[in-house]
Parts: C-alpha cells; structure tokens; sequence
C-alpha cells in the first residue's frame, strides 16, 4: 500500500430511513442515500434543507447585547456622532466593513472605516487607533470580524470617553472585553443557536435589526435585508465557516441574488472573474475565483482597495479596482508558490506529528494560504513563519487537520507568544525569532500527544456506494439541490466497487487523465485531475474501486455538453469486504 494512500470512510445510510426518504421526497436513490448519511432523514428536516427559506435567518435580538448595540448606534446615527467601523484586512473583515458602513447610510447616518496593514499592523485592535480616532472627535467605535480579544484596547477606549460595540465571531477569552456591547453567537452565555456565523454573518445582524428599525413598508425592508445576503455570501464562503444552518440560508439566496447586481463594484469584480450577465457562480467558483481576488489586496498590500471597490457609485472607479485586484492576484499566486515550493523541497521528518516552517524574507502576506496547501498535501498542523523587518520578530499562520484544535494548542503554550489567536482551523502567531526552534518542537511534542498515525493520513469520507446504473439526468439534478456546497457540506463523495478499467487512461495535459469505468455494463467517463503519476494503478482490464464526485461543469454546458462531469478521487484494489 502506498504510505500516503488515503483512508476510505464510508457511511452506511440505514436502507429503511433511505427508502422513506425516496418515497417522502420523492427523489432518487442516490441523493436519499447523502441526506440519511448527512443526518437528514426526517423528510421535515431535509425539505428544510433542501428548499431554505429566508424565515429561517434568525431573530438578530437572540444575540446577546443585541438592544443594547442595536439603542447606542441609533443615538449615535440620531446625534450626528462621529462613528468608527474598525475591520479586519481579510474578506470577511472587508466585507463586514462595508455592509455596516451601508446600513449606517440607509439610516440616515455615516461612518468612517479603517482596516489594518496585514504586515505593518499585523491582526487585531491597536491602541494608536483608537487614540486617533478620539482626537478627530469619534464617540462610537463599532468593531467588525476583530475585537473579542482585544480587552486592553477597548479599556484605552473607555478611558478616552469613546463606547465600543465589538461584533465578532472568533472564539473569547475567559474574560470578555469591557465593551458598551459584545456581539458575539460563541460567547459562553449567549443563546443564540447559530455559533458558525462568519465576522461578516455578525455584523449583518447588526444591520438587519438597524434596517428593521426603519419607518420603510415591510416589503422594502425585506429587500434591503436580502440585498445584503449578496455580500455576507461572499465573506460566509471566503471564511471557511460550515455552510449548514443560517449559513446555508445565507449563501443559498446570496448567491442566487447574484443574478442581479446592481453595486458597481460587484458588478466590476464578477465581470473580472467571469461571471458576468446573469451568470451565477457556485460556492466553489466563489472560493477560488472571487474570494482570492478580495483576499489578494490585504495580502499584499491593504484591503482599502476592497473596501472602497464596494462603497464606490463610480463604475469606471469600480472597473479600475477590479483590475488592480486581478494583478495583485496574480502577484500574490506567484509568490505563494515560489514559499510552497520551497517548503515541499525541504527534507520533512514522517515521524513530525505538527510542522513548523520559518525563513526571514517570505512575505507574510501569504503565509496561510502556504500553510493551508501545505497541510492538503502532508496532512497535519502546519505554521509558515517570516521575519517581520520592522520589529525583528518571527510572525505567520497555521492551519489544521480534522482532529487538532489549533487554538486549543496554542493555549498550552502561551508564554511562547508575544500575540496568538485563531480558532479551530487556522490560527496566527507573533513570537521572537529566537524562540521558534522552541515553538517547532513544543508544537510537535503536544501534537504527537493527541493525535494517532491514522489520524496523519489523509482521508476520503464517503456519502455512499452508487452503481453506475443509478447516475442519471434526475440523479445530477437532486444531488446538485443539496449546494451550496462547503465546508461543512462537502461535494457527495461515492464509491463504486469492483468496476473494470475499459481500456488505458487517456493522457490530458500532461498532468491529468480521463479514464473510462465500466459496471454492468454501463460506461462512466471520470476526469482525474493530477493523477498521471498513478496512471500505473489504473491498467486496462483491472478491476478497482473508485471514489468519485459528480460536479457541474459549466465550461462544458457552454460548448454545448451535458453540463457535468464525473471526477476521479481516488482508486484503490477492490475491498468488498471494507462495505461492510
């Protein structure tokens, strides 16, 4: 067996609940099998599910502190006071920015912004900020996707007479900070049933009960309220948040809202991707074409650009960031990979349960979406570290693997860090440089505690075992009802056991193949993207199982094609005995 062959996990959907389901729904076999796997085998959960309305987003008062911030921002937009919005420099900050900023408007009110420097502020709050802010007059600091754990700022801003509004979604400390109100659906005593909110997710919360306030007909708040779905779409994708919940409602009609934009900006950013017209990206089209371009500004420069993308009314203004976005993509791509590269050349020690790499001159800016490549290709905790040249001291981002709570490490390791701070998934660090041999080893030590050999082999958690026979028109059709698809609501991932290799893998640009499956008699062309190296596993006239995808393929519909695609995962000797 290869050492890095995956782990097939595969769920069996009880065939009882998965025959209810076909004749409640009246679906096919196929997507009954997904829903059951899911845990979605009341049909009343699963219509839910499948068919999300808009009087499913919560009641934004079950908020903690919600009347609070909701009564203080509605004097502050009543009193003409000077308001602050201070955001993060990602997409969901920038985001969170600009639907805050617009609610403020449509209230009658204005705000300022300010987002900061990736590399010259790093994350969070800063003091300096806020004691700006107080000099030109600000009485309100709203903070967007930052603040949960920046105590100390919010204690400087109290004693310059300036109430904060912290609305976040990152994990708190013991002690919230001391703020007038703390949005946050993960602090220990708020009720809300949502915890998987993105910054963005929050502060639309802020918004639709500011909105919701407004002397306008229902239908017109409604629509507004919706209007902004658009944008929290985006940030909810973007974050890597679990799109089930109030999340899927979010992303569901956000992304149908796509069909029509009328900000300048949006408009300008999809046409850049193309998308434009009518057409609809997906949640994955969204992460890898929309989300990089956003990102790429606070990367390698600042997200100002992002942020003043959205607010501009000037249409040629807006075209003219897109295209700086587009380049400072296409910077950021080149420099990912010449730090990725680097990384996967050096010498990696298998018995290494959590990574850590550091090099002076890597540009920062980059150094999590290495990690997260990173950790798809070595599957464990990887951080990526530079040296920030200003103060001397080593600063970067982590990422995880199922299993491994990265803040949770960190914690146990506190005096290392001069600044940490993160979540589950990804995390970032500040410490001196001449402690990160320290912090390689001591990562390792607590990772090699917790975590088993399995656990450091990548895995593939099947929905189900399909026949060929059951991929049809109807079959594609329910299966793509289940989207958006994410972080928490995976693509449906099949296996089909012991099918015949028909013929030898056909060669497509260099680095892919198409191979041809044959099972009773019926014939599936899977796409294998970057599988020449295992061209050998796939001999003419073998008999293997394969785990595949059904993806749409919207390339293909536009030349005409049936608009899908069936997509090799991967393939491993026949093991019947594994289905059971």
């Amino acid at each position: 067996m290869r050492t890095d062959a995956a782990r097939w996990v595969m769920a069996s959907p009880n065939p009882l609940s998965v025959d209810a389901l076909c004749a409640a729904l009246r679906i096919g076999t196929p997507a009954a099998r997904v829903l059951v796997s899911r845990g979605l085998a009341d049909p009343v959960c699963a219509r839910r599910f499948l068919a999300p309305s808009l009087d499913q987003l919560h009641d934004p008062f079950a908020l903690r502190d919600m009347n609070c911030a909701l009564d203080r921002l509605r004097r502050a937009i009543r009193d003409c006071e000077r308001i602050l919005i201070y955001g993060d420099y990602d997409v969901d900050g920038a985001t969170s920015v600009v639907i805050l900023a617009k609610a403020i408007e449509l209230a009658g009110g204005a705000a300022t912004w300010h987002v900061p420097h990736r590399l010259r502020d790093g994350y969070g709050m800063r003091p300096e900020v806020v004691e700006r802010a107080a000099a030109e007059g600000v009485r309100l600091i709203v903070s967007v996707d930052t603040g949960i754990r920046a105590a100390a700022v919010v204690d400087r801003a109290n004693q310059l007479r300036i109430d904060v509004i912290v609305t976040d979604h990152h994990l708190p400390e013991a002690d919230l900070p001391a703020a007038l109100a703390v949005l946050n659906p993960n602090r220990p005593d708020c009720a809300y049933p949502a915890k998987d909110l993105c910054g963005a997710g929050v502060a639309f919360k802020l918004a639709q009960a500011l909105i919701n306030t407004l002397e306008w007909s229902s239908e017109k708040r409604s629509r507004v309220v919706e209007s902004f779905l658009k944008m929290v779409a985006i940030a909810t994708v973007a974050d890597v948040v679990p799109l089930t919940g109030e999340n899927r409602v979010i992303v569901k009609h956000g992304l149908n809202g796509l069909a029509e934009v009328r900000n300048p900006g949006l408009r300008a950013l999809l046409d850049a991707a193309g998308f434009a017209g009518t057409r609809v990206p997906t949640s994955r089209q969204v992460a890898f074409q929309i989300a990089p371009r956003l990102n790429a500004a606070g990367r390698m420069d600042t997200a100002r650009a992002v942020i003043e993308l959205f607010l501009t009314a000037d249409p040629a203004r807006a075209r003219e960031l897109a295209r700086q976005l587009q380049e400072q993509n296409a910077e950021r791509q080149q420099v990912e990979t010449g730090i990725r590269e680097t990384c996967e050349r050096l010498a990696v020690d298998q018995s290494a349960a959590a990574l850590v790499y550091y090099a002076e001159d890597w540009h920062r800016g980059v150094l999590g979406i290495v990690a997260s490549r990173l950790v798809e290709r070595l599957h464990r905790p990887v951080f990526v570290l530079g040296r920030n040249p200003e103060d001397g001291l080593a600063q970067g981002s982590g990422r995880s693997i199922p299993g491994f709570h990265l803040l949770e490490a960190l914690e146990a390791m506190p005096d290392l860090f001069v600044r940490f701070g993160g979540h589950r998934y990804a995390a970032g660090v500040t410490l001196e440089t001449g402690r990160v041999a320290e912090f390689r080893e001591r990562f390792h030590q607590y990772a090699s505690a917790r975590l088993l050999p399995e656990d450091l082999r990548p895995q593939l958690a099947l929905d189900a075992v399909v026949e060929f026979r059951e991929i049809n028109e109807r079959t594609i059709t329910e299966l793509f009802a289940l989207a958006p698809f994410g972080h928490g609501n995976p693509l449906p991932l099949f296996a089909a056991l012991d099918v015949e290799v028909a013929g030898p893998p056909a060669p497509w640009n260099e680095n892919h193949l198409r191979v041809l499956a044959r099972q009773n008699g019926r014939t599936l062309v899977l796409k294998a993207w970057n599988f020449a190296a295992r061209a050998a596993e796939l001999p003419a006239g073998a008999r293997v199982d394969v785990a595949f995808s059904l993806e749409e393929d919207a390339y293909g519909r536009d030349l005409g094609g049936i608009g899908w695609s069936a997509v090799l995962r991967d393939v491993r000797a026949p093991a019947r005995a594994a289905q059971a």
